[in-house]
């Protein structure tokens, strides 16, 4: 598996003004362009052995890209022995995100198709036994990845707290379950956007009342249903960590920061860890030792 890079962001530290080390983690450079890349193949693994040879996914972004990949590199290895991949994307999605699924397909059981409804036909698929819906947000399967994912950040010495990116909390959860195995409580900020915050509204009640975006920017915030909406709340409280929003012009902000300060060019996605951050600085958040971002992916 591979080990994703982790630096200390010394430049950004000060001018957030955050009194401990700041850690970047680049799930970004993970070999399947994301923090995605660490639970899908431990999804396809774990149910190709219970017989699944044809798989399925609702995703116009990080998780697709993840699960061609993956299943490309499979079938290159094992050619006796191949799998199927059908894509569904909705037909309102994004040019760009469609190019880059299109061009990362060079495997003829590799499928990509625009549908009414993704995640409906994905459902369809299972239930006909035609294929196995690859769902983070209710697979269990897929937490292990990010327990993996905790080892390596424990080598940070004395880490105290993590912004994440959040969607379903999938991540947050299996981190947090990482961080639980070896002992160690470390704040789980998890951080949404203003189009999508489900979970956010359930560890803020201050947020209930306002008005959903039109939209983010960080697009990869999707699910507004979010079953380890409970789960990862109640984890939270437990850590004493919490839920930030980020709104587009925050985002904007904190990537042109990022620019100045490390050199590097972030998606919006990953921006939302570091705009979680500075705005818990901005309420006076006490850590008590290094911080770590994630970055996630596009």
């Amino acid at each position: 598996m591979l080990i994703t890079p982790q630096f200390k962001a010394l430049k950004l530290a000060k001018v957030i003004g955050l009194g401990q080390p700041l850690y970047i983690k680049r799930e970004d450079q993970h070999i399947l362009g994301s923090h995605k890349g660490r639970s899908i193949p431990i999804m396809i693994e774990h149910h190709q052995k219970q017989g699944w040879n044809n798989f399925c996914i609702s995703s116009s972004g990080n998780a697709a890209l993840a699960t061609i990949l993956n299943i490309q590199e499979h079938n290159k290895i094992h050619p006796q022995h191949p799998l199927s991949l059908s894509v569904y994307i909705g037909k309102n999605i994004d040019k760009c995100k469609q190019q880059i699924l299109k061009e990362n397909i060079k495997d003829g059981l590799i499928t990509l198709e625009k549908v009414d409804s993704p995640k409906q036909t994905a459902f369809q698929m299972e239930k006909d036994e035609k294929a196995k819906f690859l769902r983070q947000s209710t697979d269990s399967t897929a937490l292990e990845g990010y327990e993996n994912l905790a080892e390596e950040l424990l080598e940070i010495k004395d880490l105290s707290a993590i912004f994440i990116p959040t969607s379903s909390a999938t991540t947050a959860v299996g981190l947090y379950k990482g961080f639980k195995k070896n002992n160690a409580k470390i704040q789980i900020h998890i951080v949404q956007t203003a189009k999508c915050f489900p979970i956010v509204k359930n560890i803020d009640p201050s947020t209930k009342e306002l008005p959903t975006a039109e939209k983010s920017l960080a697009g990869a915030i999707v699910d507004k249903i979010a079953h380890r909406k409970d789960e990862i709340s109640e984890i939270v409280k437990e850590t004493n960590g919490y839920g930030w929003l980020a709104h587009d012009n925050e985002i904007k902000q904190i990537i042109k920061l990022v620019k100045e300060t490390t050199n590097l060019d972030i998606s919006p996605n990953s921006a939302l860890s570091v705009v979680g951050l500075v705005k818990a600085m901005g309420k006076n958040w006490k850590f008590k030792g290094p911080v770590v971002c994630i970055f996630t992916g596009r």
